[in-house]
């Protein structure tokens, strides 16, 4: 099946040349392109134009699962008739199992699996692996962790047609072999229930059921059932049954790992007592004894990932199967938010490696479970195909990727132009600004100034409050929640003035603030060097009468490119708007909404689509929540607290206004739920 954009959006601004340039680069077989855009670019349609055009299958790389949950929901929009899959962590709760060696505590592994995620990162794989290429998968960070190898996934698949030759019993065995289990009881996810002839079987990967119906050894029917009423509908000529997990083997391979396993544990406890650790080589003599023993009666033990390498018949020191691996060669991997996804992928591995090191030393687990582990950078590099990394400010190592070459999209389909940068000298900037606050205030807008020291930003801001101005400022030593809600306080005008130090930068979304004030900007340094600048100035882009003032003494470095990348934006930006005639248009944000409502939601004709019309990622877009009760909700919102509470400690507000944001609707959609408890 072939992708099928539909959108009532056209592109606009910069988005043709974008879609056209990374087409004909993907065509050209070019491994590394990125797409520089603009806050409110529309970079999230760009690639969907470019999957489109292209007919790649593609993974969506994102940093975090609330993002992700959000490319998800656009990706389906956009593509209802494709396949659009989730692939994220499917732990609520995840304790890894460690051990602290100063002080002699091992913590034992605690998790909590989410089993509608679970059951749509089967589906994920299961897509991959149908056959069709129209197949979207947006995933999170932890695709790059050890699943299941996907030639033994692909062994398990059971194909069934209307006629097959099969007898009842060869079928039920094929159903325990791709660990399906059987029930005589309701019927849940993952299982089957035989009556007579008819076997039912809630697939682990579908909100549905499939009614298989034999006479003799023959199948007579397939129809889809549902599991609550027990109704039949759709009748299937054919369809394929996929494996209820990702971590799925054979009996001779079960057989063949556990004697693989009793002699490493006998070579790894001997070289213990060589050493004289015999408390470490009795300890993992009795831990690896009692593991085989779980095995070899149930199929599984705790901890079984720790032994994956002799189920995927690895190696030591292969590397592990992951998503990747499910994908065709010829795959698309888009990075969104490259200059923060890339980073974390690589970050992964050292956190893991240091965990399992004091496990092995210590005799809690074999040296296998170093082969249980996410894969290291240049892995991860190895089984890319070809990539598009996305962002607003590519990081270095995009850029040296790509050989400094971008793709640029900065022309805003809205017309909005970047502010205009202004310098004035230093001497007397606290009297000047005070003026230009004053206009800006009447104007009815906002203003963000940025300081060097927290000291000043506290002693501007009782200056200002004896002018009678009403402001407030942050850094790290206001209150955690304080913070995020001093924000709130500047979107709704109950403050005109918001005062910080290395705050108001990356992400920060304030369409009320018409300007930024950057005080002593010649004092080179991190506060002050290139990114810094571009990103503190650029929170004044979403507003139509965005400006910017420098107050320096001279100009630095960082200040001339600055400047010049800004009027090189807006001389492009002026004369796209002028050829076309686009008026430039004040984005409006909804107040108590990451979602902006689109206010020409029912014209007819096409419209350019921005990032405005999905400007921020909602929980309300996670495919997840449609389906949890009370008791998950409360934790979601517990635990979406404490991620707040987290992200504003490390100074990263913008992130923590999301899980504010989120926490919202978590709450708005308790409401609905005890509201109607049917």
């Amino acid at each position: 099946m072939q992708f099928k954009l539909i959108t009532d959006f056209t592109p606009g601004g910069d988005q043709p040349t974008a879609i056209h340039d990374l087409v004909k680069g993907l065509n050209d077989n070019e491994k590394y392109q990125t797409l520089l855009g603009v806050t409110g670019s529309g970079k999230t349609f760009t690639i969907a134009n470019v999957i489109a055009q292209t007919q790649r299958p593609t993974l969506i790389l994102s940093h975090n699962k609330t993002l992700a949950a959000q490319l998800y929901s656009e990706f389906k929009q956009f593509f209802p008739e494709n396949l659009v899959e989730y692939f994220v962590s499917y732990y609520d709760y995840y304790q890894p199992e460690a051990y602290l060696p100063v002080t002699n505590t091992y913590i034992e592994k605690d998790l909590s699996i989410n089993k509608e995620i679970e059951k749509l990162r089967l589906a994920a794989t299961s897509a991959l692996l149908s056959g069709r290429r129209d197949v979207i998968v947006v995933a999170s960070i932890s695709c790059i962790y050890g699943i299941g190898n996907p030639q033994e996934f692909h062994k398990s698949i059971i194909p069934i047609h209307v006629g097959m030759k099969l007898s009842r019993q060869s079928f039920l065995y094929k159903l325990v072999e791709s660990l399906y289990s059987r029930t005589n009881a309701e019927l849940e996810r993952g299982m089957f229930r035989v009556k007579g002839d008819t076997v039912d079987i809630f697939l682990a990967y579908a909100d549905y059921a499939l009614r298989v119906v034999f006479f003799g050894n023959e199948i007579e029917s397939i129809k889809m059932l549902d599991p609550v009423l027990g109704k039949t509908s759709t009748s299937f000529d054919q369809t394929t049954i996929f494996p209820a997990n990702l971590f799925v083997t054979s009996k001779e391979t079960l057989h063949d790992a556990i004697w693989q396993i009793q002699q490493d544990m006998v070579v790894q406890t001997a070289n213990f007592n060589k050493e004289g650790k015999t408390l470490e080589a009795k300890r993992l003599e009795e831990r690896v004894n009692y593991d085989i023993e779980m095995m070899k009666e149930l199929g599984y033990c705790s901890g079984i990932e720790n032994y994956s390498r002799y189920f995927d018949r690895r190696k030591a020191g292969e590397r592990p199967f992951c998503l990747l691996d499910y994908f065709p060669n010829d795959f698309l991997m888009v990075i969104d938010e490259s200059h923060v996804s890339v980073p974390q992928v690589g970050a992964m591995f050292g956190g893991d490696r240091s965990r399992k090191v004091n496990l092995i030393e210590h005799g809690f687990r074999l040296i296998s479970a170093m082969d249980n582990r996410p894969l290291t950078f240049d892995e991860f590099e190895s089984i890319q195909n070809q990539v598009i990394f996305v962002s607003a400010t590519p990081a270095d190592f995009e850029l040296r990727k790509t050989e400094g070459v971008v793709i640029e999209q900065v022309v805003r389909p809205t017309g909005l132009l970047d502010p205009p940068i202004e310098v004035r000298p230093s001497l007397n900037q606290v009297d000047d600004l005070m003026n230009e606050i004053q206009k800006t205030i009447e104007a009815n807008e906002r203003v963000l100034v940025t300081t060097l020291t927290k000291r000043m930003a506290e002693e501007l801001h009782k200056y200002l409050e004896r002018m009678n101005v009403k402001c407030r400022y942050i850094h790290s030593e206001v209150d955690t929640l304080e913070r995020i809600n001093i924000l709130g306080q500047l979107r709704e005008g109950e403050i005109d003035v918001l005062i910080g130090v290395n705050l108001l930068r990356e992400g920060l979304d304030l369409p009320e603030v018409s300007l930024v004030a950057i005080l002593d900007a010649d004092k080179e340094g991190f506060l002050r060097n290139r990114r810094s600048l571009t990103q503190t100035a650029g929170r004044a882009a979403r507003n139509v009468h965005g400006r910017v003032i420098l107050y320096a003494d001279k100009i630095t470095g960082s200040m001339a490119q600055t400047i010049d990348e800004t009027e090189r934006r807006r001389q492009k930006q002026i004369e796209f708007n002028t050829l076309n005639g686009i008026e430039p248009t004040q984005i409006v944000k909804h107040k108590t909404s990451i979602l902006r409502l689109a206010s020409d939601i029912l014209e007819m004709k096409p419209r350019v689509y921005s990032e405005g019309d999905f400007s921020r990622p909602s929980i309300a877009a996670d495919p997840v929540m449609a389906n949890w009760g009370e008791k998950e909700i409360h934790k979601a919102i517990s635990a979406a607290k404490r991620k707040m509470e987290k992200a504003a400690e490390n100074l990263e507000f913008m992130e923590a206004a999301q899980f504010r944001d989120e926490m919202k609707a978590l709450e708005d959609r308790l409401t609905e739920l005890n509201s109607n408890p049917l």
